[in-house]
């Protein structure tokens, strides 16, 4: 009885170990495999709602992020030329400084090489009456005679020097450089507060100071301009205009819209630029011209008629005759230097360049902005015909009324009898 209940027993366990084992091998078998060795980024994708994706879907994302790239390096760029020019403004507002200070100074030579000179004048003046008032001999008159001669010889070299460099023409000229530098500094200022600056701007605004630097130098002795020219000429302080042809830098936009332009906007521009052309500047350059022959006249007969005192201060006890020339022709010197250095004609010359200039300038930029054909490569309509209206003293309505009135007046055959001008 036991032995068979032990063989019994025995039996069971025997036939239960089967499924147990099958279990284990089937655990085995079906337990997944995994690599802990190695690890492949996944290309980001975009699941649907029931979790597929497409690989349309994952190329897009990969699109997306060198986008992404893209924009850090342009915004790098834009960076760099904000630098730039934020360079080029350090740049002008030294130079305004500069200008500012050398318009002081030069004025500060005009006035007080003016009142030396005539202080000179009249003293040797005042000597030579003396010794032809008083009959002196021997050493006194030698004395009196040698101060007189020297005074008028010193007086004579100053002058020379004077004229040649035209201190009030100079501090003219540095007050237009400080002007035209500040509405540079305007200008880079407002373009980089508009933001979107390219490699162009800075190109642009480089020529620009260059060429003002050009217009108005800073030292006297080798660059100084021309202080008597053959003829009168106005000033020029804008780079010369590059013809605007490379349409692969310019990325040219084509739109329907006519950015504010039209033809009868274009036609009161050419009445107007042709009012300032037949009106102000032949006006400008009438008056230049006789500015200039006036200071020419001036500045040649300031250092003769002191050095004819000189000659005749030499020769005063002796001949009364020379005592007469000495002295009409020092009180008329120092007229003549007070009349041409205390009316500063040198100034007024300078004055009418730079207005000459500024006419030049306008004409120039319509001209060049109407052969533009195409309108998106020009600046606004309305804007523009603002601006040169301000430029012009007038508001946009007085303009047209010119432009209409020049029309009627040509169709006459009759001279408009308006300036286009009314600022200067």
């Amino acid at each position: 009885m036991a032995l068979a209940s032990i063989h019994t027993s025995t039996t069971l366990l025997s036939s239960s170990s089967i499924p147990l084992r099958r279990s284990v091998i089937n655990a085995t078998i079906n337990f997944p495999k995994t690599n802990n060795y190695f690890s492949v980024p996944k290309i980001p994708t975009r699941k649907h709602v029931d979790g597929s994706t497409t690989f349309t879907e994952s190329v897009s994302l990969l699109h997306d992020q060198n986008n992404v790239s893209n924009s850090k390096i342009s915004n790098s760029n834009n960076s760099t030329i904000t630098m730039q020019l934020y360079a080029i403004l350090d740049s002008v507002s030294d130079r305004i400084e500069m200008h500012n200070n050398l318009s002081q100074q030069r004025q500060n030579w005009n006035n007080l090489l003016l009142n030396n000179i005539n202080m000179i004048t009249l003293t040797a003046t005042t000597l030579t009456g003396v010794v032809a008032a008083s009959g002196a001999i021997g050493t006194p008159l030698l004395a009196l005679k040698l101060s007189s001669t020297l005074l008028f010889s010193a007086a004579t070299s100053i002058l020379l020097i004077m004229n040649k460099i035209q201190p009030s023409q100079l501090a003219e000229e540095q007050r237009n450089a400080t002007r035209l530098f500040k509405h540079l500094r305007s200008q880079i200022e407002n373009t980089v507060a508009l933001g979107n600056q390219t490699e162009q701007d800075v190109k642009c605004f480089m020529e620009k100071v260059l060429a003002l630097d050009k217009a108005y130098p800073l030292p006297l002795l080798g660059v100084m301009l021309e202080k008597f020219p053959a003829k009168y000429k106005p000033a020029v302080w804008w780079p010369a205009k590059r013809k605007e042809g490379n349409v692969a830098e310019r990325k040219m936009k084509k739109k329907n819209s006519n950015n504010g332009w039209s033809e009868e906007l274009e036609k009161e521009l050419r009445e107007v630029i042709e009012v300032v052309k037949m009106k102000d500047i032949e006006d400008y350059e009438r008056l230049g011209n006789i500015a200039l022959k006036v200071n020419k006249s001036l500045a040649t007969a300031g250092p003769l008629l002191t050095g004819i005192a000189a000659i005749g201060s030499a020769f005063v006890g002796n001949n009364s005759v020379a005592a007469i020339v000495a002295l009409m022709a020092g009180s008329l010197g120092a007229v003549v230097n007070a009349f041409e250095h205390g009316g500063q004609i040198g100034m007024v010359f300078e004055m009418y360049r730079n207005c000459g200039g500024f006419l030049k300038l306008l004409e120039e930029t319509v001209d060049e902005t109407l052969e533009e054909k195409d309108f998106e490569m020009r600046e606004n309509g309305e804007l523009f015909e603002m601006k040169m209206a301000l430029m012009l003293g007038r508001n946009v309505s007085e303009m047209r009324e010119l432009a209409s009135k020049s029309g009627s007046c040509r169709m006459k055959g009759i001279d408009v009898d308006e300036f286009a001008n009314k600022l200067f």
